[in-house]
């Protein structure tokens, strides 16, 4: 189907570019190399659109574009240095010639590469794939962890001491069955059990979920609860407490939350405001985020676990894996690693709906007058950080810059506009603190430009 004016102006009102959608000004040409790039990185996102004669930057205005001006010999150029079918289209725009490279997705299970450089992209930028992402594209074509066996040949009676079925109904809030067939047959339908030849088989998500014990089923399971450390100071010299995670994560989830919030400081600026003991971090975020972290953490790495790490000045949150959308985005965008897991949770009102989380944890964090939430990504690990509170003048430029550039999301996701009053509110700052923040706001501008948010 010819792609239309209509639907390249559909295209230019995206909120923003995104792993699958690209445009380029490129008035008179793109480099070739470049180009391979781009269509190799699109395609391991799973495809996309390359648009050139488009500014990159709202309102996308159409400039149009000479380059390519033989669409046929390129596509066929594409395929023999890049071994896939790239389709390249004119589109007469009535402000100017678009080019529209149509980049299929990579097979299921394997990752194209150039000059073996395997590509993604990362923000606005093309960044090699992590480790942790190739194993993930790589291992798609293999059985799920989720759907492995952590128990085979069980009796009837064993999936019952095994798995608490009493609170997995409970977060349903539907009825117990009033036979062990009954209950039987719902897991079945779940997922969590099947039949085999001498019994039940219950499979890893049903362990991780509703065990009892994990390491009733094994020790390599016993590894993955959520481990909370609780640390004197604000280092890891010296640790006060350490509490390793032995349940399924859905019957303990509530429970661990609480104790987690219960550990936190008090936060002592708030509590003089409003006369009341408040804790340091808000229960919310501190929820979204435990959640967060047990649905995108990569089970087939070994021997580590979703971790708490209390300090006096900020608690770390983290998960085994990378991302495979960059930080920036976790507010508006979602992709979860583990689809099924985090279908379960939700029905289970453990988590929210699709990317609905990161926002109540950035807007929480403003409401207790906290510093922006830090997301930070390692070679093998996801961490958010919640901070104590901080006065505006003892925050450093990047944790002003990172609080300007979610207080901006926050405001458009609620069809708002950030403005000087409203990120002067968020400070907790008066009128005064105008040209300050005027400067602020410039300061953000001219990063967002640097490192392409």
């Amino acid at each position: 189907m010819a792609t239309t004016v209509a639907q390249i102006d559909a295209w230019r009102a995206a909120r923003s570019e995104h792993q699958n959608l690209e445009f380029k000004e490129a008035k008179t040409q793109l480099d070739n190399r470049k180009l391979y790039k781009y269509c190799v990185a699109l395609a391991n996102e799973g495809g996309g659109k390359l648009l050139l004669g488009i500014q990159d930057t709202p309102p996308r205005k159409v400039v149009g574009t000479s380059a390519f001006n033989d669409p046929v010999a390129m596509a066929a150029k594409l395929f023999q240095v890049l071994g896939f079918r790239v389709d390249i289209e004119e589109v007469s725009h009535p402000d100017g010639r678009v080019v529209v490279f149509h980049i299929p997705s990579r097979p299921r299970g394997t990752a194209f590469q150039l000059e073996g450089a395997y590509l993604m992209r990362a923000g606005e930028e093309l960044a090699p794939m992590s480790e942790d992402r190739l194993r993930a594209i790589f291992a798609e074509g293999q059985p799920d962890w989720l759907e492995e066996i952590a128990k085979a040949d069980a009796s009837s009676d064993e999936v019952i001491a095994l798995l608490d079925t009493q609170a997995y109904f409970d977060l349903l809030q539907i009825p117990y069955p009033k036979s062990r067939k009954g209950v039987l047959e719902r897991l079945t339908s779940e997922g969590f059990v099947a039949r085999s030849p001498a019994g039940w088989n219950v499979t890893n998500l049903a362990a991780i979920l509703l065990a009892k014990r994990l390491d009733g089923f094994s020790h390599a399971l016993g590894r993955k609860g959520a481990r909370y450390v609780e640390y004197h100071g604000v280092d890891k010299l010296k640790t006060k407490v350490e509490v390793p995670g032995t349940r399924g994560y859905a019957v303990d989830f509530e429970r661990l939350v609480d104790f987690v919030h219960a550990a936190a400081p008090q936060n002592q600026h708030l509590e003089i405001a409003i006369r009341e003991e408040v804790k340091m971090f808000p229960k919310q975020a501190l929820r979204e985020l435990i959640a967060n972290a047990l649905v995108h953490q990569d089970f087939s790495a070994t021997g580590t676990s979703v971790m708490i790490e209390m300090y006096a000045d900020r608690v770390e949150i983290s998960n085994p894996g990378v991302p495979s959308i960059p930080p920036s985005r976790f507010i508006d965008e979602y992709r979860s690693r583990n689809e099924r897991l985090a279908d379960v949770m939700r029905r289970l009102g453990i988590c929210e709906e699709k990317g609905s989380g990161v926002d109540k944890v950035v807007r929480a964090a403003e409401i207790f007058q906290l510093p922006a939430p830090d997301f930070r990504v390692g070679e093998i690990r996801t961490t958010a950080v919640l901070f104590a509170h901080q006065e505006f003048t003892d925050m450093s430029k990047p944790d002003r810059i990172r609080a300007c550039y979610q207080h901006c999301v926050l405001q458009y996701l609620s069809g708002k506009r950030m403005s000087n009053q409203s990120l002067r509110e968020r400070f907790g700052l008066g009128e005064s603190k105008s040209a300050t923040i005027s400067l602020l706001l410039g300061a953000a501008k001219d990063e967002v430009r640097r490192i392409g948010y």
